[in-house]
């Protein structure tokens, strides 16, 4: 069986529930399947070692070369069964993902479960009479978000109906009860003196330029969208509290903003997901609140989260939490930004680019502003001396790409191709006329270009993303020129992805770092420890290291000073100080993200007496930098005093630092260590 001739026998099924994407069919109608696919989705389950027991209903793609094996156990007993598990097979990648839901507290349920049988079969008539009374009773109006248990559950309630043995009663004498807890949700929206985390996000990406429209779903106060018209922006909103009469209209990005965990209904809270998702063009932006356990024992539960001390309710997710429920109610991908905060793209060709964008290294390269020494026999020699200006223009323009730029990536190709030719024949040319240091940044530029994809290919294959056809046209040209194919660049992207479990390779990575980066601290065989700010700089395989331990967390936000990178564990840890530019700066908060585990610890450090201190600050600066040798000469003289080396990474709690200090008679202000 391949993709071709899978797709001819999908196109000939004339049973089951067709859906634009898919077809639904219970194995009981297998018989009326063509012969190939009778025998091949049982030797699929049997492939991937899923035992009969564990599956009822197959899921055929009718674009994909792929199936779904999917568990309904209930099939036959309940109405509206609900999902157990699912096993996506991919075909084509001869992968297979298990995703299960019997934790769940709103599962996917199924309807028109005739469409899924043979007419012949003993339950067909009792199937068609259960979807003939959801559709005389109006249920059907509206199929958005009915293929969830609880949503369906509600809808049937507010039709005036109830579930009696799996079949529908008229229910109008009975009244609902009020819920005897009121949450008070309007509290939740609280005023804003900048713009909030997510629009802060989107214009640190390019997104707040003028070009997209934007609508703030759950607005609140509107502090955002004020400040963003001010700037002139199309930003529009609503909010159920403080803008009811607004209209909810499409726009190219929508951001959900802290909404998701401000509504006790879990079927409210998914119909406004779906809702935002509908109106989103190219974008959507979602957030929530983070907390661990520790903080969330403090308030009183409520539902499936808390009632916090001015009675509004809040649902606090983990990281791992919220994206897999994104991903169950879209059936999308959803990218991590920061801890709380994702991006669904709606617009692939706009994913492609943000992604690729992301893993790239950004340069200004320096303009090069003494006179070209010509050969005055070379006649083109001197076509570029007398127009040094656009030749330069399109030398920097390679040293942007990597290579030589396409007729459309120079907006002057006419011109140099009036005076000399192709660009290829430029770039030759220039070559040899610049000096040899010109031809060595070309280099560096073409090596850093073909890491950043390589980057981006391994962060596709780590998220399991599937490979999109459509991509930029600059992509493409990149593939061709660094890898000679798409296949070639995403073979060379797996072996170095699988490389970073090696734990000598990864030894020997952070040595080379600790010899290359400007400042950095080299604890052998166990981590290394460098500022944020030399990210960019560490060799590939730490590089593709750190993007796969931030796939989970997100982005790497301007509160995070040091990065550490632990050799043997497969842990990356990110800390935040109070201060950096102080003397000695405290910890206020430490996130251990464990790759082996797929899971983030966040320490936070809110006692001021228990932060710990940063000592030997001098290690993470580079010796060019102004404070360098006032913070050696610092540190060197506060480990004179409190006995450690100034060398090595000193741990010891503030109530520690604070003892030694008072042992010694000694204070410290600013940059000087004086006696008390």
């Amino acid at each position: 069986m391949n993709a071709q001739l899978f797709a001819e026998l999908i196109s000939k099924i004339k049973i089951g529930k067709h859906l634009p994407e898919a077809i639904y069919l219970h194995k009981d109608a297998f018989s009326a399947l063509p012969p190939e696919l009778q025998s091949f989705i049982p030797a699929v389950a049997k492939a991937v070692l899923l035992d009969d027991e564990n599956w009822d209903l197959v899921k055929l793609f009718k674009k994909d070369f792929r199936i779904s094996l999917l568990s309904y156990p209930t099939f036959y007993q309940d109405s509206y069964p609900t999902l157990k598990q699912s096993m996506n097979v991919d075909l084509s990648k001869l992968k297979h993902k298990i995703t299960s839901y019997e934790q769940t507290d709103n599962p996917p349920i199924l309807h028109r479960k005739e469409t899924m049988v043979l007419s012949d079969d003993p339950h067909y008539q009792e199937f068609v009479d259960i979807t003939q009374e959801g559709e005389n009773a109006g249920l059907y109006e509206n199929t958005r978000t009915i293929g969830f248990k609880r949503n369906w559950e509600t809808l049937i309630q507010n039709k005036g109906f109830t579930l009696v043995d799996g079949r529908l009663f008229r229910n109008s004498a009975v009244i609902k009860p009020q819920e005897s807890d009121s949450i008070d949700r309007h509290k939740t929206a609280i005023v804003r003196y900048g713009l909030s985390v997510p629009m802060k996000l989107l214009s640190k990406h390019g997104y707040l330029n003028g070009e997209h429209s934007i609508f703030d779903y759950g607005c609140g106060r509107q502090d955002d969208l004020t400040e963003l018209n001010a700037h002139g922006l199309d930003a529009t909103g609503w909010d159920p509290n403080f803008a009811p009469d607004n209209d909810k209209c499409e726009s190219d990005i929508v951001n959900l903003g802290f909404v998701l965990n401000v509504i006790e209904d879990q079927e409210e809270r998914i119909e406004a997901l779906l809702g935002a998702w509908d109106l989103t063009q190219k974008l959507l932006v979602i957030s929530v609140m983070i907390a661990n356990e520790e903080y969330i024992a403090q308030f009183k539960p409520y539902k499936d989260g808390i009632i916090t001390s001015i009675n509004t309710f809040q649902k606090y997710y983990a990281q791992a939490e919220i994206k897999g429920y994104l991903e169950r109610s879209l059936q999308e991908e959803p990218i991590a930004i920061a801890p709380g905060i994702f991006y669904i793209f709606k617009d692939k060709i706009a994913e492609q680019q943000y992604l690729q964008n992301k893993y790239k290294r950004h340069h200004k390269w320096e303009q090069r502003t003494s006179p070209i020494k010509l050969d005055s026999k070379e006649k083109l020699q001197l076509v570029i001396a007398q127009n040094e200006i656009l030749f330069q223009s399109f030398w920097n323009k390679c040293l942007e790409l990597g290579r030589v730029p396409a007729n459309d990536e120079f907006d002057d190709t006419h011109k140099v191709k009036e005076l000399i030719g192709s660009n290829k024949k430029v770039f030759e040319l220039l070559k040899e006329t610049y000096p040899k240091e010109e031809y060595g940044k070309y280099q560096l530029a073409k090596t850093e270009h073909t890491e950043d994809i390589l980057l981006y290919l391994c962060m596709e294959l780590f998220e399991k993303r599937k490979p999109y056809i459509h991509q930029p046209d600059s992509f493409k040209r990149d593939i061709k020129v660094f890898f000679d194919g798409y296949q070639h660049a995403r073979d060379s992207a797996k072996e170095l992805l699988f490389s970073i479990v090696d734990t000598e390779n990864i030894e020997q990575e952070c040595i080379k770092a600790h010899n290359t980066l400007p400042a950095s601290l080299l604890n052998e065989g166990h981590s290394l420890i460098f500022h944020k700010d030399y990210a960019e700089q560490l060799p590939l395989l730490l590089r593709i290291y750190l993007g796969a331990a931030l796939q989970m967390y997100g982005e790497v936000d301007d509160d995070i000073d040091l990065i550490k990178i632990h050799i043997q564990s497969g842990k990356l840890t990110l800390t935040a100080y109070d201060d950096f530019e102080k003397s000695v700066p405290m910890l206020v908060e430490r996130i251990k993200i464990k790759m082996a585990d797929q899971d983030i610890d966040f320490f936070d450090y809110v006692n001021k007496e228990k932060r710990p201190p940063l000592l030997n600050k001098h290690l993470f600066l580079p010796e060019s930098q102004v404070q360098y040798k006032k913070q050696l000469s610092f540190d060197r003289r506060l480990a004179k005093a409190l006995e450690f080396e100034h060398v090595d990474e000193v741990m010891m709690t503030r109530s520690e630092f604070e003892s030694s200090l008072l042992q010694v008679n000694k204070k410290i202000s600013g940059f000087k260590i004086a006696s008390k």
